[in-house]
């Protein structure tokens, strides 16, 4: 009999472990919740339109040395030794342009603990993206074995970069003709290993970046012999430049402008309309101040505006599609001759590059 009371005593003590002491130390975080200061908001997420001022209410409790507002790892306001308040922040949406970022309420205490609340701020555009047609001007061809990942203009050389789907390394850079669509000599090559994506050309090189390798390879644009590389972080998809700045995609809907001389990321974009952010953006285009950006596996390219991220345009290019692809895959493309003012797209595999002008 002592010896079953004995393990029915055991049981309560195993009880109270699991059931008892997670409910004392749920009560300590509650207490310990209620002394930082937090946001007042319906939820986690917080979603204006760019330009638009958006209250945000958060309280302040007492004893607390120090109060930081923080928007986007930079701080918006701070209060020292602020006394128990609730309070209302006018928030300005146009500081980092479109895009979802943080805001954090960072608390610090006597005794110099720090905690923190967090919420996110998704910012869309206040721009309906005005909906226009790619209109066929005139046809060149396009070689069929050219899986096309980068297209640019220097002066008026057209360029062009491939990748390797087959892994058979057959991914190549260097000058082709608009003529013939076939590369021209120099050329360079990459082996088996690297899957070639965007490129752009700046100053006296051609820059290529790959798929999965994180690394950007780098040519001399005269010769195409390989003076150097430089790693990255992430995937590389599209490229193109402003003349001071490379500037980045990696298939989601951030875009990032980069240092030509060392490749490190100077800033980024996040590419949203009216609506929420645009995804997998692949080959550029730099013309007239504004990013073309082909949407990949669509026919669908869109015109952004470079400080903000915000969708200007979007261009139905279907009729290309139609013509050029014969058995190839999708529209990728974009090259824009700045000395004759004329842009040119074609796609992966296609037979035909186009000549073409945008229209509503």
């Amino acid at each position: 009999m002592m010896k079953k009371y004995g393990i029915i005593a055991i049981l309560i003590l195993v009880i109270a472990a699991f059931v008892i002491v997670p409910l004392l130390k749920e009560n300590g975080g509650e207490t310990e919740d209620t002394l930082m200061a937090k946001f007042d908001l319906p939820g986690s997420l917080i979603q204006v339109k760019y330009g638009q001022n958006t209250p945000i209410k958060f309280r302040i409790p007492e004893g607390l040395v120090k109060v930081e507002l923080i928007y986007n790892d930079s701080i918006f306001e701070t209060w020292n030794n602020p006394k128990e308040q609730i309070r209302t922040v006018a928030m300005q949406t146009n500081y980092y342009g479109v895009g979802t970022r943080p805001l954090v309420l960072r608390s610090t205490f006597q005794d110099q603990t720090v905690l923190e609340n967090s919420c996110n701020i998704r910012v869309v555009s206040d721009i309906v993206p005005e909906k226009l047609l790619a209109k066929i001007v005139k046809e060149y061809p396009h070689s069929k074995e050219n899986y096309t990942q980068g297209f640019e203009f220097d002066g008026n050389q057209l360029y062009e970069g491939t990748g390797d789907p087959g892994q058979l390394g057959k991914t190549l850079v260097g000058p082709v003709s608009l003529q013939t669509g076939t590369f021209s000599e120099p050329k360079n090559g990459l082996d088996a290993t690297y899957f070639g994506e965007g490129i752009t050309v700046l100053g006296d090189l051609v820059y290529q970046v790959t798929w999965q390798n994180s690394r950007c390879f780098f040519y001399d644009k005269k010769t195409m012999q390989l003076k150097g590389d430089f790693n990255y972080v992430g995937q590389g998809w599209g490229l193109c430049n402003d003349g001071k700045s490379i500037i980045m995609s990696d298939g989601s809907e951030r875009i990032t402008f980069r240092d030509p001389k060392s490749f490190q990321a100077t800033k980024f974009i996040e590419v949203y309309d009216n609506l929420g952010p645009r995804t997998q953006l692949n080959e550029l285009e730099y013309i007239d101040g504004k990013i073309y950006a082909n949407v990949y596996t669509t026919s669908i390219v869109l015109v952004i505006e470079p400080t903000t991220g915000r969708v200007l345009e979007e261009i139905d290019a279907s009729e290309l599609v139609l013509r050029g692809k014969n058995g190839g895959d999708v529209l990728n493309g974009i090259a824009h001759n700045k000395l004759s003012n004329k842009t040119y797209m074609t796609g992966k595999y296609w037979t035909k590059t186009f000549e073409v002008q945008f229209q509503k």
